[in-house]
């Protein structure tokens, strides 16, 4: 058995194609991980498995281990990321029944696939491979708050789970398809495994996470782009600290908002309200200012996947119309994503 302690350098180091495991989840929100890889890596994923009593589908064929391993794939990827990143016991059969099937493990959770007993000796056992890519790179720095070189772009939510790794994402594609050198920074599990490389911010320990963000976006030739995942929210009770080290230690010369129409209750914390796009922007700009007095913001991304496309398109009219910004849903692109990213590249 081998156990990675890093994420590698590359997607295709991964054992693939993947299955997708949704644990016994009801929370579409805690699937992202499942829903990203979906979506940005397909020629990847070869279908999904959950425990009894789950909700959420990726909508991928539903296969058990066995029957995976038989159509070609080689690991299981936990698509969960629920909170604290916790491997509850009741998954711990589904799976032992993905190691005895010939199939190795990949996890992205705070909980470490190795520290489970019967799950390391079982891997032993059928010689398959436990690896976690949540694992930050060994002696991260202090952030220095010196300026860097190079263009940065950070995306910044009003909530959790809404679009910000969907929105860089595309703004990283959408600047490459326009002939500029541009990279997507991964800052979290998913996109990780949707990039090959990146800094789990939220396993960092509390003093170099902004060295980390630091870390993840160096020195860049002047007309390059790094397009920054953010993580968490500058408003969320749990997570803001992760947030304000990404915002600072990126140090963006642009801050996209994202927002997620119709979402009213912050996700896992339904006693605090989301917080108004305004007051987002106007958060991050003044906390941003800190290490980059130069930051503005470019627009807003707003997930409008619960509505039909009239309505979807009636929201973004009015939100822009409002906000006075360009705003659109990357995931429906059209004129409007266009229109944000010219802003971004102004």
């Amino acid at each position: 058995m081998s156990i990675a302690a890093a994420v590698p350098h590359a997607p295709e180091a991964l054992p693939q194609p993947y299955l997708l495991f949704l644990g016994d989840i009801v929370e579409p929100g805690y699937a992202k991980t499942a829903f990203g890889l979906r979506d940005w890596a397909p020629e990847r994923c070869i279908g999904e498995f959950a425990c009894a009593g789950a909700t959420v589908s990726t909508g991928l064929p539903r296969l058990t281990p066995l029957q995976a391993r038989a159509l070609g794939a080689r690991a299981m990827v936990i698509g969960v990321a629920n909170p604290g990143g916790r491997i509850p016991p009741a998954w711990v059969p589904s799976l032992l029944d993905a190691l005895q099937a010939g199939l190795d493990l990949v996890g992205g959770m705070h909980a470490r696939l190795a520290g489970i007993d019967v799950l390391r000796h079982a891997a032993v056992a059928h010689g398959r491979r436990l690896i976690d890519v949540r694992e930050p790179p060994s002696e991260l720095p202090v952030a220095s708050g010196r300026k860097r070189t190079g263009k940065r772009l950070l995306t910044v939510g009003t909530d959790c789970a809404l679009g910000k790794k969907y929105t860089a994402l595309s703004l990283a594609r959408a600047f490459r398809e326009r002939g500029l050198d541009a990279t997507f920074r991964a800052s979290g599990q998913t996109g990780i495994l949707i990039a090959g490389a990146g800094v789990p911010m939220d396993a960092v320990i509390a003093d170099f996470a902004a060295g980390a963000a630091e870390f993840l976006s160096p020195d860049a030739d002047p007309a390059h782009w790094d397009v920054v995942e953010g993580q968490g929210s500058l408003s969320h009770p749990a997570y803001a600290g992760v947030s304000l080290s990404l915002l600072h230690g990126s140090q963006p010369d642009v801050i996209v908002v994202c927002h997620a129409v119709g979402r009213e209750r912050m996700l896992g914390h339904a006693h605090y309200l989301v917080p108004s796009i305004e007051e987002t922007i106007d958060l991050a700009l003044r906390l941003g200012a800190r290490t980059n007095p130069a930051i503005r913001c470019a627009g807003v991304s707003l997930n409008t996947a619960a509505l039909e496309d009239a309505a979807a398109q009636a929201a973004i009219a009015s939100t822009a119309a409002r906000l006075g910004l360009p705003v659109a849903d990357p995931v429906r692109g059209g004129a409007a994503f266009e229109r944000l990213v010219d802003a971004c590249l102004a």
